[in-house]
């Protein structure tokens, strides 16, 4: 009987969930086209780029020109020589064969009268590439294939189609290999060409979609800062940031001459050129030069995340006009700004900022430069709020928690990374919890809940799965990932250092089914609200008679164990304080640092700046030796680290197997600094910054701070300062909105509270 009802349940879930998925499954593009792969005799151990081409005429009397495309790979089209579009990496990475986009482009300006030339060029990319650590390809097919459409209208309301069909041709070029991980090579010497007919297939639009995400761009560039010959004779470039992209190079050589660029995050301790955390990922650029004048370089079909290029072959002197460092990231528009008086804390804002740069590439992951690059879903659920402070994020997520609900298993269960390139592993605390916890704070920061009722289906799924899988409602099973990289000290007993990953599933637990309660109320399904606010009573009730003595202390004596219980409001109102306390004496005995890993790490300070210990929450924040925020900061660090100890005192390395540089999860501190240092936070009750709270903390002895935050209402300024013992501040409401606004004393401890309107407005 519990067998048919778990099969029962299965296929409610996956029904709701196409049914939730089906307002943006529809096809708008009416498609005539037919999907095309090339005639050639494929390589199949280098399996170079495939090109596609199309010789057509246009009238002189056109209108406008309207391109669609897609493929399986990724694609760079080109009309008449011109590139089409900024975007870079399309389509983008979805499930290929649950969820493909496709971009549209006006080519009106492209065309010409008379005879025109439509190149697109086709490579592996996530579709059968190399990518992810298990080095496995061909994940989602073995063939590239091109689907594009080009919509001719003219002046007299005439309409033309130049589709892909028979008539295409198929041919080489200079990209004789492209991947995600390993890098790509470009042969100058190799002209488009080699013509010969296509072949057509039959793989139907169902799964096509419009591109629902900004598309991957290019952004900042950087010139060479440093030109160094490494004590082992390399010769190596310092763009002074980690970034992600590539590297675009100008050079002057014979034919054949060979050129190698390498990437790298770092130098080791000696000043050598250090590619060991790479693991299986050769992230390495080679240009053969034609030989015809300077040439030009740049890769199409790939990335990589560097500060540093060690060079191979180049012909003639490295001088830094011939390079240039170009970010590559989804074009998100930045909404956050924040400064204060302390360069360290500005340094860090930066690093968290450009770590969300270079692991926001249409998906979110967790590291840009090693065999990895992977949608994992804990990361992106810690850091959520700090990335919508940074940029508008809306869309960025919306497609991303679309993936993430067609990728959850039949039992509920939500895969590790998004897409899912594990084979269905999933279900672990706190990163699972990505289906409820960032479509509720989307409700909070956007004001829109079509984004609760999409992912509804999703949401209910998880938490009913977590049920299923508990015994006395206690979810004390599972294989978890825990407190992700938390600290632990060399000298003690790991007592004090490891909290149990089941203590934390069943705060997850708890903290998944009140957002499922508060979603279920707002949207009007009173019977589910009753019903799992009866349920979130039961976990709690088990958790503390589990883990909880009768004074407070928890069964795992760790920060992470009391920030997530105080977060979460899982323990009676009563012993609270206690609790605190304990929390702070844990804090005290490892003199004043924190130990937290991924899960427990973002509500630190926002638990004791809650609790009345924002000294402390400043304490830490503030603290640059290890572990700390600051001490990547102090080392030199332009990203967030993925350890604590990335890089040791002695310039050392914590480990070569998993030691990314540019790892954006600990940069969730973010959010407590434009909360709570500025002070920027939106009214619960009244999503979207409707009403704003505006209640800044000072401390840490920061004489001011200026931050702001775009707002679909318009732009929330708060800048305060402290000078002659007296603390000001100016505010800047948008319209039609309203503001409640708490004026601190000096020292960050008595408040005065104004309600105020739309406007500028001054308080001493």
């Amino acid at each position: 009987m519990n067998n048919l009802v778990n099969r029962l349940l299965k296929l409610f879930f996956f029904l709701g969930t196409m049914i939730s998925l089906h307002s943006y499954a529809q096809n708008p593009v009416k498609w005539q086209a037919q999907w095309i792969k090339t005639g050639l005799k494929e390589d199949s151990l280098t399996k170079p780029a495939q090109y596609f081409r199309k010789e057509f005429k246009a009238d002189s009397k056109l209108k406008s020109a309207r391109l669609y495309v897609t493929c399986h790979g990724l694609y760079e089209g080109h009309l008449n020589g011109n590139r089409i579009g900024k975007a870079y990496l399309t389509p983008g990475w979805t499930d290929y064969n649950k969820r493909l986009q496709y971009q549209e482009y006006d080519v009106t300006s492209l065309l010409k009268s008379g005879n025109n030339t439509l190149d697109i060029v086709v490579g592996d990319g996530w579709y059968r590439g190399n990518f992810g650590f298990s080095g496995k390809r061909d994940f989602y097919g073995t063939e590239l294939a091109l689907l594009c459409q080009l919509e001719l209208t003219y002046s007299n309301g005439r309409r033309e189609l130049i589709s892909s069909d028979a008539s295409w041709k198929s041919g080489d070029g200079r990209i004789r290999s492209a991947e995600i991980n390993s890098g790509e090579t470009i042969d100058a010497r190799v002209t488009t060409g080699n013509w010969t007919t296509v072949k057509t297939a039959n793989y139907g639009y169902d799964n096509l979609i419009p591109t629902e995400s900004e598309p991957i761009t290019k952004h900042e560039t950087f010139k060479p800062v440093k030109i160094i010959t490494t004590p082992k004779g390399e010769k190596v470039i310092d763009f002074g940031q980690n970034l992600v992209g590539w590297v675009t190079m100008k050079a002057k050589g014979a034919a054949g001459t060979t050129v190698t660029i390498r990437h790298a995050e770092v130098l080791d301790k000696d000043g050598n050129f250090y590619t060991e955390n790479l693991r299986g990922a050769k992230a390495t650029a080679t240009y053969i030069l034609k030989g015809e004048g300077e040439e030009s370089f740049e890769p199409n079909f790939t990335y990589f995340g560097f500060r540093y290029i060690a060079i191979d072959g180049f012909p003639g002197e490295l001088t830094p006009e011939n390079f240039t460092a170009v970010a590559l990231y989804s074009d998100m528009k930045p909404t956050g700004y924040f400064e204060c008086s302390n360069p360290m804390l500005n340094q860090l804002q930066h690093n968290i900022q450009w770590g969300q740069k270079g692991n926001f590439l249409d998906v979110p992951t967790d590291c840009p430069q090693r065999d990895e690059r992977l949608g994992w879903t804990g990361d992106a659920q810690v850091f959520f709020k700090t990335a919508a402070f940074n940029f508008n994020v809306q869309k960025f997520f919306s497609k991303w928690m679309k993936d993430l609900a067609l990728e959850q298993r039949a039992d509920g269960a939500v895969t590790h990374v998004v897409p899912d390139v594990l084979n269905g592993a999933g279900g672990s605390a706190g990163w699972a919890d990505a289906a409820t916890i960032i479509p509720w704070n989307m409700y909070l920061v956007f004001g829109d809940k079509s984004v609760l009722q999409q992912q509804y289906p999703s949401m209910k799924a998880w938490v009913d799965y977590m049920t299923h899988n508990s015994k006395d409602d206690l979810w004390n099973s599972g294989d978890h990932f825990g407190d992700w990289l938390s600290y632990r000290s060399p000298d003690d007993d790991g007592s004090d250092a490891i909290t149990s990953k089941y203590e934390i599933a069943q705060c997850f637990y708890a903290q998944s089914t009140q957002i499922l309660v508060n979603t279920a109320k707002l949207l009007g399904k009173a019977a589910d609200a009753s019903q799992y606010e009866q349920l979130l009573q039961r976990i709690k009730t088990a958790y503390n008679n589990e883990y909880v003595t009768k004074s407070g202390r928890l069964m795992s004596n760790t920060q992470t164990a009391y920030v997530l219980a105080l977060q979460f409001d899982m323990l009676p109102e009563a012993i609270r304080p206690n609790a605190v306390k304990y929390l702070v004496d844990n804090i005290s005995a490892y003199r004043n640092h924190l130990t937290t890993g991924f899960l427990g790490t973002p509500y630190l300070c926002h638990v004791l700046t809650r609790f009345g210990y924002n000294d402390l929450a400043y304490t830490l924040l503030l603290q640059d030796t290890y572990p700390s925020w600051l001490y990547p900061v102090k080392m030199g660090a332009t990203t967030i680290w993925e350890r604590w100890d990335g890089i040791r005192p002695d310039g050392s390395f914590q480990t070569s197997r998993m030691n990314s540089f540019n790892h954006y999860a600990y940069g969730a501190i973010g959010d407590w600094m434009y909360r709570t240092i500025a002070g920027i936070d939106n009214d619960p009750e009244n999503p979207g910054y409707k009403k704003i709270i505006i209640k800044p903390h000072p401390g840490g002895n920061l004489t001011y701070c200026k931050a702001s935050l775009d707002t679909q209402y318009g732009t929330i300024k708060v800048h305060w300062e402290i000078r002659n013992d007296k603390f000001s501040m100016d505010v800047t409401v948008p319209e039609n909105t309203t503001a409640t606004v708490y004026v601190p004393d000096v020292n960050g401890k008595n408040y005065s509270m104004r309600q105020v309107k739309s406007g500028n407005h001054h308080f001493d």
